[in-house]
């Protein structure tokens, strides 16, 4: 009598435990203030959860009400306006006294529902490790079992002289790029109209510090993210510049600083329908070979490009592009 195969799924039969690449939204949006944080959650629910929202302690408290405003994001993101539990929070950078607070009232009050947190301005590994420390203890204090996923911004001279080194910091999910600091930090070397494009990507200094970010973020299974585009009303600016970033970069994520930008980000940096037809089509034959090599359209595929493709299709659903049902039932059902 015949027996039934038993397929084996994608994720069990690519990785053998192994930590897998992390798979998150493309689009991180800024939010500041409360109604701005409740405006994103409120476009989060419309347009789907395809995008991450950052509370900001960082900028969006003002002096002297450090800690209300860290106290407001944990009201809020434990509120049920949170439906679907992407957002995180900027904290204030190693040299302001309110960093260890916004950390033990964001992780002690949101620490189960913080989708991560972001460190800006390191300038050192030892400050950067000595912050993700923190956030443990606190963590452990609080009886939370998960990792929190930790951001880090690289926008300092002494954090990209340390980006190979800070990428392999544990509970690092993201490397993100904050092109503003880093430009003036230069001290007119690099001039104001690198802030923007096309001179954020060709400056010959901002070009060497983009791509030696991503490069260490992808060594170390991190996530790299690009920095803003300062025109708020031009959308066609916004997705040109997220193209460029993923397509001669590498960036995997960037930030949204406006409403706008949200969907032209998530747009330029979705998978190719193509190639996820492709990939969708590739894995299922590969499921049925039990994961060993095939020939698709003329071409081999082993575990190489399976790892790529199954990439391509988390994304993919995650970007909500479309993916054939046949692959839906057999991969995400």
């Amino acid at each position: 009598m015949a027996t039934t195969q038993q397929l084996v799924h994608p994720s069990e039969a690519l990785f053998g435990g192994e930590k897998s690449f992390p798979i998150i939204p493309s689009c991180e949006h800024f939010a500041g203030s409360e109604k701005l944080i409740l405006k994103a959650l409120a476009m989060q629910d419309t347009v789907g959860p395809v995008f991450d929202i950052t509370c900001d302690c960082e900028d969006g408290a003002q002096a002297g009400q450090e800690r209300d405003h860290a106290a407001m994001i944990v009201r809020v993101l434990t509120s049920a306006e949170n439906k679907h539990q992407m957002a995180g929070a900027r904290i204030h950078d190693y040299t302001h006294p309110a960093w260890k607070q916004d950390v033990d009232i964001l992780v002690g009050g949101a620490g189960h529902v913080l989708s991560y947190i972001t460190i800006p301005k390191c300038t050192t590994y030892a400050q950067a490790s000595e912050m993700i420390a923190y956030i443990q203890k606190v963590a452990t204090f609080h009886g939370i079992q998960r990792e929190i996923p930790v951001h880090i911004l690289i926008e300092t001279h002494g954090a990209l002289k340390a980006v190979h080194e800070i990428a392999t910091l544990p509970w690092l999910q993201v490397l993100d790029f904050g092109l503003m600091d880093f430009v003036s930090g230069h001290h007119g070397a690099i001039p104001a109209s690198a802030m923007r494009s096309p001179g954020q990507f060709e400056h010959r200094l901002l070009a060497r510090a983009k791509a030696e970010l991503v490069a260490a973020a992808l060594a170390n299974g991190v996530v790299p993210a690009h920095n803003v585009t300062l025109d708020l009303k031009n959308v066609e600016t916004t997705h040109s510049d997220a193209s460029r970033a993923r397509n001669e970069f590498g960036f995997l994520r960037m930030w949204s600083i406006y409403p706008t930008q949200i969907e032209a980000i998530v747009d330029a940096m979705k998978p190719n329908f193509d190639e996820v037809k492709d990939g969708a089509n590739i894995l299922l034959a590969a499921q049925k070979a039990d994961w060993g090599p095939i020939q698709y359209d003329g071409e081999l595929h082993d575990r190489a490009t399976y790892r790529y493709f199954w990439e391509i299709l988390q994304k993919a659903k995650l970007t909500k592009v479309t993916i054939q049902a046949d692959a839906m039932q057999a991969f995400f059902s």
